[in-house]
């Protein structure tokens, strides 16, 4: 931890990589595990762009389950810690998460490589639209549907679907001119995401890697491993930077 405190007091551009075990301690189910969410659905029968072309209303019964968890959960400690880091350097979070919970900390650069639950999209129209306006009919049951009367979709990347370009290249930028990467809770088995500490590392950056296991970058390229929960993995960091 004093060498991890140390790294992050020395760095002058921090970025951050957050995966499932972030939002996990926020109450938000993991889509893999033994908890995760593919356990229970397949993910190409709901989440998949051929899916919800072939049957967009049993795509909702997913959807309106992730909106509602992800809108009754909260930001935690590291949530709240990743913000006043900020000030120590931080200047990009670039997360796999779709809950927009680093936002409602109060984040300033949130980079959401596989979108956000936050916003619908028309896929006819293009038309955009915050989920809170439709919040309480997508609770009681029904499918917001868009002016043009095609069935809305949240803006999330979907199996089938590019990840978003303008966001990936931003997030390459930040990599490749950071001198610390921190990768926090993610297995890193997720492809593009899982490449960027190693993007990072190859760029001649260290690597902090806060995980409550071990992972394929533990051994590999971490120069600081901290094992325990983000949260308060996080706010330990947080609060020796502050002494």
């Amino acid at each position: 931890m004093k060498e991890a405190v140390e790294a992050v007091s020395n760095a002058d551009k921090i970025v951050v990589l957050t995966g499932a075990g972030m939002s996990v301690e926020s109450g938000v189910a993991p889509f893999r595990g033994d908890d995760g969410l593919w356990n229970e659905y397949d993910p190409q029968e709901m989440a998949s762009i051929t899916a919800f072309e072939r049957n967009s209303e049993r795509c909702w019964e997913l959807f309106k389950l992730q909106i509602k968890e992800c809108f009754e959960a909260d930001p935690h400690e590291g949530h709240k810690a990743l913000v006043d880091l900020e000030n120590f350097g931080l200047n990009s979070i670039i997360t796999q998460n779709i809950d927009a919970l680093h936002q409602e900390a109060g984040s300033t650069e949130v980079l959401e490589i596989h979108g956000t639950l936050d916003e619908l999209v028309c896929p006819s129209c293009g038309r955009s639209e915050e989920t809170e306006e439709r919040y309480e009919e997508i609770l009681d049951g029904e499918i917001p549907r868009c002016e043009c009367g095609s069935i809305m979709r949240p803006n999330v990347v979907l199996f089938g679907e590019p990840l978003p370009e303008g966001v990936m290249k931003k997030a390459r930028e930040r990599t490749e001119n950071c001198d610390l990467m921190m990768s926090i809770g993610t297995s890193a088995v997720v492809q593009p995401a899982a490449s960027i500490p190693l993007m990072a590392k190859r760029s001649g950056a260290e690597v902090l890697e806060i995980n409550i296991e071990s992972t394929s970058l533990t051994d590999n390229i971490t120069d600081y491993f901290l094992q325990g929960k983000a949260g308060e993995v996080l706010k330990e960091i947080r609060d020796a930077l502050r002494e």
